[in-house]
């Protein structure tokens, strides 16, 4: 798949009514989990997982301290991470459905289920930083651009002012990657944050504004990837 296939395909037919949901890989053992993807399961044909890479991803960081491998390795080793969780998720609930291209995303929502971005093709084929910057959370904000998504909810632990909080605040407190930033900041995205209990307001959020919204992201213009112009 070329650089540009999944943008001449959203362009001609955006998803944006879709809803980008990111569940980060730390929520796994936690027992708020099968919450979520109750919630998550409920909004079938309208939303898509961005799965984190999680415990997975920790193995893939312990192995290169040990063995030494390069950043392009532990690049491809952490998406195959993100698509490892997402197999997880579809073997705890069959609702969810791993999905690797824009095609069988939108197959899976047709059908009413959840599609669950597995992303090693299309992030390669974008030529992504190859950097441990780049973390799933840029990389969910990267396929709400690719699909033409107007909202991203990322799940995270902790919990966020109502007001909202300014993006600047979360990369300086590790809350979101350095790169997240130049993922999310064009205009028509709008980026939202929940916490760990939050699942029982999903329904809500994703039909008006329950959770806070992240402040500040059309601040930052700049794309770092040809494919999400």
């Amino acid at each position: 798949m070329e650089a540009g296939s999944c943008r001449s395909e959203a362009r001609h037919s955006p998803l944006k009514d879709v809803v980008v949901i990111k569940l980060g890989g730390s929520h796994a053992l936690e027992p708020h989990l099968a919450e979520w993807l109750n919630a998550i399961a409920a909004e079938a044909g309208e939303v898509v997982v961005a799965p984190g890479g999680g415990l997975f991803a920790d193995a893939v960081r312990a192995a290169q301290a040990v063995m030494g491998f390069d950043e392009a390795a532990a690049h491809d080793m952490a998406l195959m991470a993100m698509s490892q969780f997402g197999r997880a998720l579809q073997g705890l609930d069959p609702r969810f459905r791993v999905a690797g291209s824009i095609a069988s995303i939108r197959r899976a929502l047709r059908e009413r289920a959840v599609p669950v971005w597995s992303p090693d093709s299309m992030a390669r084929a974008a030529k992504l930083p190859a950097t441990w910057d780049l973390t799933s959370d840029s990389l969910a904000a990267w396929l709400a651009r690719a699909i033409g998504a107007r909202r991203l909810v990322l799940i995270k632990h902790g919990q966020f002012p109502a007001e909202g909080v300014a993006i600047g605040e979360l990369v300086e407190d590790g809350v979101v990657d350095p790169l997240f930033p130049h993922y999310v900041g064009h205009r028509g995205l709008t980026v939202s944050i929940a916490g760990p209990g939050d699942a029982p307001r999903l329904g809500n959020a994703l039909r008006g504004r329950a959770f806070p919204e992240i402040l500040g992201t059309n601040e930052f213009t700049r794309s770092l990837d040809p494919a999400a112009e």
